[in-house]
């Protein structure tokens, strides 16, 4: 949590947090009951928001010192210097200006990137679940104050330091202590006389809760907390680099050497060769290093990836870095959930079964079950019982809380003719064994039916085995014979074969004198009751977007802990498999050696991993990255962690999965859509095309920005340079970065998602790249307005050598001759805009009027022109000359040639690409 607080908070009361709990109670004027939501409101006013205070003073100041300290503004730098020791002060002020500008720009643009990614906050608010008016509720983090009593659960991260009053907990302290084996805190182990962090009931804001569940009083928030003195004492925010940034910066590094080589090579050309005089030669050297300059590139792609990211959130995917849109597009493999992405996460139980039958509970003519059936009645007893999810109420403003399975069996068991309230659960609750996802099984010691009973449910391999009888209709219990688990064992396929979730339920009676301490205590001997199948239809928008999967070249394969064979269903409805998919089970997993299983996926397409553990997901993915595919996993639970880590792209659950795995994956889903991250991968696609657009853009200018000062070189005084250093820099400033924005934001290209992923080794900047940029496109744009410079001078009469000076005969044409070249770059400048908007198909495919920021941009650029063509102050400064009509339609042209040119070039691609594939259609 971080923010900044409009006013100072007040001074925490002085509290003893390891005094008895009664003490602490009355200390914060609270109860175990938890505020109610006035007295919060009260409070949270008194104590301020909980959240961390940046204490680290502006960060402004440094960003922008490093503006002017980069590899390009370095080269300009050493322009000025340089121009400022032969004398030239008008050029020397003039490239000052450029860096000024520049820097002032890519601040900006910056400011706005990072305030986009720290934006993404908001979409995902942290939240806790609190005691407030005496029942649980969500709250946002923020609003937590001294006296709240928190829920804590597993996959939590706590957000106040807190007292424990009930449960126990294993907490993650790595955050504030480093160590890394995660504590046990329980408020039966009250510490006194040892260091805060040291204290067992205790536990701390920014720790994650890893196992159990417990109930804390909160007696600090804010910068009171650990965290928050930690915070204060030191804070430390390092802006994060993409791999595209430093790709960019190590070319922009080569394009210094490049320029720096050829200013100092051509230097003594000048003057040696071409017989200039000094000034003319450093004049030369100013312009090539200024015209070897992309000064808007940094900026530009900062601003472009941060407007990606703010994209992918409209989309429904909050990408935490900006590394991640380039690592998007590239993304091979999909390895997916099941549960709640696949399907839409609407579990109802479709049918129960037990040993009197099925009953089923969809429709609305299905006659409502009662409890006149015993077997139905125990299942529902234990459907309630071993269950954490609190029911929504008649109350509008009380939602639903808890896991989707949990709310389904609670809504069976009220068809079924048992309900129970939350409070009626919680005060017969004596024990609970959490879930464990690799037991598939989670259990509670309840005191219900005058007794104390076990009541479990889990997968029914994990909870058949541990059955030794079964309940019969009559309500007695047999013995659980071979005969009657193969029955059972046929009962679940056949219902996971409809593609429904099976869970089974059993319970056993306990001695009150000896209850067990341990789990394998506890679920041990039991007595089956019977199967609930829970339906979760696939998301009606998932098979489309599987299907663009396959056409993008990219694999998904699922990792599941359901059943096979009801993981094979949802498979063959959203398309993922074929017909016959290779279902692999955890048991089959867990036996097979690490080479079987490269090779398992090396010559399997798309499989399915069924009934599979957390560290399934991590030996699958590293196995995948292994192979050099970049991918994606899915996850949302605590023991996902890892794998989403390890994973190109960790992709968390934003609604039903844990803080933990949010806080490990790289991009998050608000809506917990499969489809969502398809979106996502055809949005990075579309933004990393982007890039290279602009950046094939930024560089096309080059080769006309060094072609006059080479002309003028080479000339040996016989041609005048055909372009001042100021109108370079006009260009430069002026002209450039509107519409390398505005190719940012250009719409994909057709078949952007029939096209295989790029190579992960694939640079941004290739020499396909810098072949069309700075030998296709900068070649015609500077034969064009090379070809204007000499048509206006010689249709003035001028000769080699004829003198162009101040007070020449010549020099107004001179003048217009410079202007008309400027004017050229400017009208090449357009066409290669407009050429750069797509990579392969024809600018009619995506239309030609289909991007209004380039048309503005387009406006803008011709206005500004104009301003310096026409305006006298203008032509004063930059040695400009009003053009006549006649000298303006020879430029018209220009744009067209140079956008029918690339077109031309794309359709011989296109058609070259074409031609294996027709001949071998043809062959067949």
């Amino acid at each position: 949590m971080s923010g900044e607080l409009g006013v100072s908070e007040p001074a925490a009361a002085p509290l003893d947090p390891e005094e008895r709990v009664e003490l602490l109670l009355r200390d914060l004027r609270s109860t175990r009951q938890g505020l109610t939501a006035r007295e919060a409101a009260r409070r949270l006013v008194h104590y301020g928001p909980n959240m961390l205070r940046r204490r680290g003073g502006r960060r402004w100041p440094g960003e922008l010192a490093r503006q002017f300290t980069h590899p390009l503004a370095l080269l300009l730098w050493a322009a000025a210097l340089l121009a400022w020791w032969a004398g030239i002060a008008a050029v020397t002020l003039a490239v000052v200006v450029v860096i000024v500008v520049n820097a002032a720009f890519a601040f900006v643009q910056e400011m706005q990137a990072e305030r986009a990614v720290e934006a993404l906050a908001a979409y995902l608010p942290e939240q806790a679940k609190a005691l407030r008016d005496g029942r649980e509720q969500v709250v946002d983090a923020v609003d937590l104050v001294p006296g709240d009593v928190l829920v804590v659960e597993e996959g939590d991260r706590i957000s106040a330091d807190a007292r424990l009053i009930t449960g126990g907990v294993e907490v993650d302290l790595s955050a504030l202590t480093g160590e890394s084996v995660p504590a046990y805190r329980s408020a039966d182990l009250a510490d006194v006389h040892v260091p805060l962090l040291q204290a067992r009931d205790l536990v701390f804001s920014g720790t994650v809760c890893t196992e159990g569940e417990g109930r804390a009083l909160v007696f600090a928030t804010g910068m009171h907390t650990e965290l928050g003195r930690i915070a204060a004492l030191s804070e430390r925010v390092e802006r994060e680099v993409s791999p595209l940034e430093s790709q960019v910066r190590r070319v922009a590094w080569l394009i210094a050497l490049i320029a720096v080589v050829m200013g100092l090579a051509f230097l003594p050309v000048a003057v040696y060769g071409a017989k200039l005089p000094f000034h003319d030669a450093v004049v030369f050297a100013v312009g090539l290093l200024v015209g070897n300059v992309p000064e808007g590139l940094l900026p530009v792609i900062t601003l472009a990836l941060a407007l990606g990211v703010r994209e992918l959130v409209r989309r429904g995917a909050v990408v935490k870095r900006l590394s991640a849109v380039e690592t998007l597009g590239s993304a091979d493999v999909i390895c997916t959930d099941k549960t709640g992405t696949l399907t839409e996460n609407r579990m109802h139980v479709a049918t129960v079964w037990t040993t009197a039958g099925p009953q089923h509970l969809t429709g609305a003519d299905t006659e409502q079950a009662t409890t006149d059936n015993a077997t139905l009645a125990c299942l529902a007893a234990v459907m309630t019982r071993c269950n954490n999810a609190q029911p929504a109420t008649g109350n509008s403003n009380i939602t639903a809380i808890g896991d989707p399975t949990e709310l389904a069996l609670l809504e069976a068991a009220g068809r079924l003719g048992h309900g129970l309230t939350t409070a009626e659960r919680e005060r017969g609750r004596r024990r609970q064994f959490h879930f464990d996802p690799v037991l598939k099984l989670m259990s509670t010691v309840d005191e219900r039916d005058h007794g104390v009973w076990t009541d479990t449910k889990g997968a029914p391999e994990a909870v058949v085995p541990r059955c030794s009888r079964i309940l019969w209709t009559d309500a007695s219990t047999q013995t659980l014979t071979d005969d009657v688990r193969r029955r059972v064992e046929e009962q679940v396929d056949a219902l996971a074969r409809q593609g429904l979730r099976v869970l089974a339920l059993a319970e056993r009676p306990l001695d009150t004198a000896a209850l067990p301490e341990s789990r394998a205590e506890a679920e041990q001997d039991l007595t089956l009751i019977g199967l609930a199948a829970m339906a979760d239809p696939p998301r009606p928008e998932v098979a489309e977007a599987v299907a663009h999967c396959h056409g993008a070249g990219i694999r998904v394969l699922i990792v599941t802990g359901d059943h096979a064979l009801t993981a094979a269903a949802i498979a063959h409805q959203v398309g993922i498999g074929g017909p016959h998919p290779r279902v692999v089970t955890g048991e089959e997993l867990d036996h097979m050696p690490e080479d079987a299983l490269d090779q398992l996926l090396r010559h399997n397409r798309e499989l399915i991993f069924a009934r599979s553990s957390p560290e399934a997901k991590l030996r699958i993915a590293d196995a995948l990255r292994a192979e050099g595919h970049v991918v994606a996993m899915t996850g949302d639970g605590v023991n996902d962690a890892p794998a989403l880590r390890r994973a190109d792209i960790g992709v968390a659950m934003g609604r039903s999965g844990t803080d933990v795995a949010r806080e490990a994956a790289t991009m998050v889903l608000t809506d917990d859509n499969f489809a969502t991250i398809v979106t996502a991968v055809g949005a990075g696609r579309r933004i990393y095309d982007n890039i290279r657009k602009f950046i094939c853009y930024i560089f096309a200018h080059t080769t006309p920005e060094i072609t006059p000062f080479l002309v003028f070189a080479l000339g040996g005084g016989a041609i005048p340079l055909p372009l001042t250093v100021l109108q370079l820099l006009a260009f430069d400033v002026g002209t450039e970065t509107l519409p390398a924005l505005a190719l940012g934001r250009e719409r994909a290209e057709p078949g952007l998602m029939e096209r295989p992923p790029r190579p992960r080794s694939e640079g941004v900047i290739r020499g396909s790249m810098l072949l069309r940029a700075w030998l296709f496109l900068g070649v015609i744009c500077a034969a064009l307005q090379m070809a204007g410079f000499f048509a206006v001078l010689i249709h003035a009469g001028w000769h080699p050598g004829d003198p162009t000076g101040p007070g020449a005969p010549l020099h107004h044409a001179y003048q217009q001759a410079t202007t008309m070249t400027f004017l050229g770059m400017v009208a090449g400048q357009i066409g290669t805009a407009f050429a750069a908007r797509t990579d392969h198909a024809s600018l009619r495919s995506i239309g030609v009027f289909t991007n209004p920021l380039l048309l503005w941009g387009i406006g803008f650029e011709l206005a500004l022109a104009a301003l310096f063509i026409y305006a006298p102050p203008f032509q004063h400064l930059l040695g400009t000359a009003a053009l006549t009509p006649a000298m303006v339609a020879l430029v018209i042209p220009f744009p067209f040639v140079v956008w029918c040119a690339d077109e031309l070039r794309r359709w011989l691609l296109r058609r070259r690409a074409h031609a294996p594939t027709a001949a071998h259609h043809n062959s067949l």
